[in-house]
């Protein structure tokens, strides 16, 4: 099914230096109302990713002076482009050739001359990849941010600034609505800290006298 209108249509690059070839593909593809721009030789089609983001590369292998597995070994080692599926247009049917572009990075391969059906399910089949793989980093990055952003913020929350009110006889603090809460409680809400509870010798001594007596020792190293 066609781009409709109101959606982002997809952008293909082709290379090829017959122009011809270049014709041929392009009327197969101008049904399914993709972007499309052109490049007769390796170092154009470079030039041309440095300008715009291309979803698809169809790439001859016979180029001048840099061929269509240097420029696809170009791409694999540029960040900016290493996500963009490539499909080698070949008159070469060799295994070894074809092995070469799988091994230097390639998406698929179209042997000439074209079938058009066969042409038409590859390009829309690595198309289908690259946006699901565009939404997935997109998602990850995200999420990523997301994290981030919490982390940062629950640092800010669990961090104590500026001045705390606390009371100069009970020394319980005034909480941000306003009521008065023990230190134990409005730091825990505040912090990461967590609270045990015990008796220092001083209150030891004064609440239960008689047990301090007999274990001020153990208290006073405690």
């Amino acid at each position: 099914m066609p781009d409709s209108d109101n959606k982002k249509r997809s952008n293909v690059l082709i290379v090829d230096d017959f122009y011809q070839n270049i014709r041929i593909v392009a009327n197969i593809l101008k049904r399914e109302n993709y972007q499309m721009t052109f490049a007769q030789t390796g170092k154009s089609a470079l030039e041309c990713t440095k300008t715009k983001d291309f979803d698809l590369i169809l790439m001859d292998i016979v180029l001048p002076n840099m061929d269509g597995y240097e420029v696809c070994k170009a791409l694999k080692k540029n960040s900016e482009t290493k996500d963009i599926p490539v499909i080698f247009l070949t008159g070469k049917t060799d295994m070894e050739s074809i092995l070469k572009g799988f091994e230097i990075g390639a998406s698929d391969y179209v042997t000439k001359p074209f079938n058009e059906s066969e042409l038409l399910v590859r390009v829309k089949t690595h198309l289908k990849l690259k946006k699901a793989r565009d939404i997935q980093n997109q998602l990850i990055s995200e999420k990523e941010n997301l994290i981030s952003e919490l982390q940062k913020a629950l640092e800010e929350i669990r961090t104590l600034k500026g001045f705390i009110p606390i009371c100069a006889s009970c020394k319980k603090i005034r909480n941000d609505e306003d009521y008065w809460e023990q230190v134990d409680v409005y730091i825990q809400k505040h912090t990461e800290v967590k609270f045990s509870h015990g008796l220092c010798p001083g209150c030891a001594k004064k609440l239960y006298p008689g047990f301090y007596e007999k274990y001020k020792n153990k208290l006073s190293k405690d």
